[in-house]
This record gives structure tokens, sequence and C-alpha cells, in this order.
């Protein structure tokens, strides 16, 4: 299948029983890249990263059939990344309780462990700081800082007025800043 840039035509594609696969692999190879790091930003551990992606590219297909194209297909595809990046982390939220122990899933720690690591190079700085954030401030700075997402997009993905997302992204914004000149 030659490049097909449109969405619209990608989706008619995968709904032809003729041309579903390579619809749908058309649709991995253009958004793979983007949502890698969406999650990456969100879960930090790369090989957690690939296991949501390939999450989400399971629960697209097993989906995409039923796509009511309300949203563009990115925009679907973003949040269904974005739930299952929330669920892994609620997940992971919930053993550290059941086990009552400390655990290796630490994000910072996560960071830090990482063999690039460099305590002194701003983007490990910046890094640590958004870890510090709490989940949905740091998903709502992640989306305007990294991905540049316009907050009315960021209301249609996450379901929150465009005021409560500026006031969070502005309280996020102010917690990163001050950790990073009080590091």
């Amino acid at each position: 299948m030659e490049q097909v840039e449109n969405d619209e035509t990608l989706v008619a594609l995968f709904r032809n029983p003729a041309t579903k696969e390579a619809a749908f692999t058309a649709i991995v190879n253009k958004y793979r890249e983007r949502l890698y790091w969406h999650i990456r930003r969100l879960v930090i551990v790369h090989e957690d990263t690939d296991d949501i992606l390939q999450n989400v590219f399971i629960k697209s297909w097993k989906g995409l059939d039923r796509f009511r194209e309300d949203s563009s297909l990115y925009t679907w595809l973003y949040r269904i990344s974005t739930n299952e990046s929330l669920s892994f982390l609620q997940n992971l939220k919930k053993r550290r309780a059941i086990n009552a122990a400390p655990t290796d899933y630490d994000l910072t720690s996560r960071i830090k462990a990482d063999p690039q690591f460099n305590a002194r190079k701003i983007e490990w700085k910046l890094q640590l700081a958004i870890q510090q954030l709490p989940e949905q401030q740091r998903l709502i700075f992640n989306l305007r800082y990294f991905d540049e997402m316009p907050y009315q997009k960021m209301s249609e993905l996450l379901g929150v007025t465009e005021g409560a997302l500026k006031a969070s992204y502005h309280h996020a914004a102010k917690k990163v800043e001050n950790y990073l000149l009080n590091d």
C-alpha cells in the first residue's frame, strides 16, 4: 500500500476486509513514534512503554471498526494511550498498597537508574521535576509542554474544561519551576 496520509482514507481502508491489515500497518507506522513518546513521558520506562503501546494498538485494532470519527484518529489513539498509561500507573499504586513495601517502580528512581542519567543535565532535572507532579498535572503538563497541544484539544481528550486545564498547567509549571530553581 502506498503511503496514505489522510486518516479518513486509512479508516475507510481498514473497514474494507481486502485492505484492513495494510491500512492498520499504515496507521501504526504513522502514529507509533508520537504515541510512544507520549506514553514514555508518563511511565518513564522503555519496556513498560512498549508493553502499553502494544496494548494501545491491540485495542485500536479491535475498536477501529466502531470508531465514529467524532474526533480525529490521532485524538482517539491518544485517548487510548492516555487511558492505558493511567491504568498502568494506577495498577502500580494498587500493587504498592497491597504489598505495603517499597517498590522498585518509583519513577524518580527509575529515571536515576537510566544509564544515560546525568544529574547536571537540564533535561534530566526537568524529568525529575515532572515526576514530582500529581498524576493529572503531570499528564496536562506533558500534553501542553512537550506535545504543544492546544487547550481545546486537551479538553476534548480529557473531558475537562479549558479553564481547569489552564489552571492545572499553570500550577504544574510553577511546581516544575520551583523544583528547578531550588534543586
